[in-house]
């Protein structure tokens, strides 16, 4: 049985190669053993077909309360790093369900078709800004700002009040990665929630017409949020709004960088790119794991047991390149025509926000591309840093060159 560490998991090497990594515990070690905070924890990391039936397992659990945990529990933090932790994603049936429902409205094909043309507009802006400049950080410049933009008018956040978010959300995901920030994450999440807890009764005494409004005043069958409820849910879709498109659109562009054969052929073919995004959204592994699942009975698998209250995370990126559902995983292909990953998850806890990044990824990435034909990396490839976050993969910054 493999231990598993934190620096294993979020190392540079790691994070650069994700392929390598989960490929080989694919192939030789499926279920290994992960110490964090106490608690008895599992990296599963398996075959697409074993993966797709773990994301539907009723067995494996959001809410640690229905796992009934036994002896040892993670960090007790209380206070607002608690409020974090009681979102949507940490919810089973049927509060999940009752939560979903809520916001899902928002997220349906005919409501994010109408923002295309402002994607395109803020995607435009973005690209203008840097146009005589000849180079960008890609990240900083154009990655982070199009989906940060998105999700704060969505959601109905004046511009000057956006500028904290970022930094915000970064305390709060590097605390996850090392729990020993933690008095660093605890004073992001008081300034994060005293924040939200402001719009919210802005809202509630002049609703608007944006999102944050429609949570306000959201009722399905009788039921509304809490303010505790609306707090988490804001929260949880300004990061999920905005951080894994990040992830999609920084380590896209690298990766058609780095595959120049495959970055001429998108040129050429732009008839392509809704199957390279696809295939990026495949290959580059965005977000590594499931958010955290709980034992709720022992459950035997690959000769060990995983016992009641047991603490679980699935590798979606081992599922991704599993040789037995994707032909040569290890090669990028733009082409490829039969691509069911599993970027985005599966089950009841398939992302929310899918639609949203899948257009994002399509009208900026189409859009650079054809806006800088040229576009080359402006560092050496061993330069380039990841962010050692949870769950994510993605660039702290990313030097082009146009």
């Amino acid at each position: 049985m493999t231990e598993m560490t934190l620096n294993d998991l979020f190392s540079q090497e790691t994070l650069g190669n994700p392929h390598a990594f989960y490929g080989r515990l694919r192939e030789h070690e499926r279920l290994s053993h992960f110490a964090i905070g106490g608690v008895e924890s599992w990296i599963i990391a398996t075959s697409y077909a074993e993966t797709m039936e773990l994301l539907k397992d009723s067995r494996l659990v959001c809410d640690r309360r229905n796992a009934s945990a036994q002896d040892g529990a993670l960090p007790s933090y209380g206070g607002p790093l608690a409020l974090f932790s009681q979102n949507m994603l940490g919810a089973d049936p049927p509060d999940h369900t009752r939560l979903r429902t809520l916001v899902s409205k928002a997220f349906t094909p005919r409501m994010i078709e109408y923002l295309r043309p402002r994607i395109q507009q803020i995607t435009d802006n973005l690209l203008d800004a840097v146009q005589h400049r000849g180079t960008m950080d890609l990240i900083a410049d154009f990655a982070f700002p199009l989906p940060f933009t998105v999700i704060t008018d969505m959601l109905g956040i004046p511009v000057e009040e956006r500028t904290p978010f970022r930094t915000w959300t970064q305390d709060l995901l590097a605390f996850l990665a090392a729990p020993e920030k933690v008095a660093t994450g605890m004073a992001a999440a008081e300034a994060f929630i005293a924040y939200l807890k402001a719009l919210i009764e802005r809202k509630r005494v002049r609703p608007d017409d944006d999102l944050t409004s429609d949570l306000v005043r959201a009722e399905e069958g009788g039921d509304r949020l809490s303010e505790n409820e609306l707090v988490t849910m804001i929260w949880l879709l300004i990061v999920g709004g905005h951080e894994t498109t990040v992830n999609l659109l920084g380590d896209g562009v690298l990766t058609l960088l780095q595959h120049s054969e495959q970055l001429r052929l998108l040129q050429y073919q732009p008839a392509l790119l809704s199957s390279a995004i696809e295939e990026l959204l495949r290959y580059t592994a965005p977000v590594l794991f499931t958010g955290t699942r709980w034992a709720s009975v022992d459950i035997p698998l690959h000769g060990q047991i995983i016992r009641k209250g047991d603490l679980v995370r699935i590798s979606l990126s081992a599922a991704n390149t599993d040789p037995q559902q994707f032909a040569a995983p290890e090669t990028l292909d733009i082409t490829r025509s039969l691509n069911r990953h599993l970027a985005f998850s599966k089950g009841i806890h398939v992302c929310l926000g899918a639609p949203l990044a899948r257009l994002e990824g399509y009208i900026a990435i189409g859009t650079l591309l054809q806006r800088f034909p040229h576009l080359r990396l402006a560092c050496e490839p061993e330069q380039l840093k990841w962010n050692p976050v949870p769950y994510l993969r993605g660039l702290k910054a990313l030097p082009v060159a146009f």
